[in-house]
């Protein structure tokens, strides 16, 4: 197997969208989108920015924080889209932001926000280096500095989690 492409890439490289129309069999009894639902919307397109970036496999190692801001109902047009924040050695954040869209008026309504941790791996399961991202934008600096000071306070957040008494 060849060496993988560690050329750092720009945040654009990795940029995804989708979209999905919110059905009935997504939905709770009040007509809104269930929040599991949108959790493996948000997880899906999290992995497209995440394989678009690392051009490998990736599994999903973390949810770092996840807003709910407003319901999404049955009919909307739900809008995704994702970037790479920031790359490290094997694992990556990306950032998930969600709009509803009326297909009437064209306008849009931001309803969720996340950050997800990749980490790319080979056909068996191995992690694998993934490049460095480049931020161009002064936007795409401050996420890419904020990514870091997330993954410091994730380390520490596990750190302090090892040394707790299994038992509490």
């Amino acid at each position: 197997m060849s060496a993988p492409d560690l050329t750092p890439r720009p945040v654009q490289a990795s940029q995804s969208e989708m979209a999905e129309v919110v059905l009935p069999n997504d939905a709770n009894p009040l007509g809104n989108l269930l929040g599991g639902r949108l959790m493996h919307h948000i997880d899906i397109a999290g992995a497209m920015a995440a394989h678009r970036h690392s051009r490998s496999y990736v599994v999903t190692a973390s949810t770092d924080h996840l807003d709910f801001l407003a319901p999404v109902h049955v009919g909307d047009l739900l809008i995704l889209r994702s970037s790479v924040n920031r790359a490290f050695h094997t694992s990556m954040e990306v950032g998930v932001k969600c709009w509803v869209e009326s297909y009437l008026t064209g306008q849009r309504r931001h309803v969720s926000s996340a950050y997800l941790t990749y980490v790319a791996v080979d056909k068996q399961g191995n992690r694998i280096p993934v490049p460095p991202v480049i931020p161009e934008s002064s936007e795409e600096t401050r996420r890419y500095e904020d990514a870091g000071r997330r993954r410091e306070h994730r380390r520490a957040e596990l750190e302090r989690r090892k040394s707790r008494p299994a038992n509490t």
